[in-house]
């Protein structure tokens, strides 16, 4: 039972990424990120994920592990589109 409560708290918390991945993409800026706060949220989820690797849960190895496969090209489009939009 809690392990779907995990599962399912993870696949929630992950999916909130989608939206801000795609608005960034689609207006190509990135303006509203934070280079301080994307560093520091993916190095927090890392951490997570090597945790979850430890304790062999799978819930935690798997939602962190898809939240930084989306917070890194965010990461990556911060750095390509900066705060300016592109034409």
């Amino acid at each position: 039972m809690f392990t779907l409560i995990g599962f399912l708290a993870g696949a929630l918390t992950t999916l909130a990424f989608l939206p801000q991945v795609w608005h960034t993409y689609r207006k190509r800026s990135a303006d509203g990120l934070s280079y301080t706060t994307l560093i520091t949220f993916s190095a927090g989820v890392l951490l997570w994920f090597v945790y979850g690797l430890h304790l062999h849960s799978w819930p935690m190895i798997l939602a962190n592990g898809v939240t930084l496969a989306l917070q890194l090209p965010l990461l990556w489009m911060k750095l390509r589109y900066g705060g300016h939009g592109r034409a």
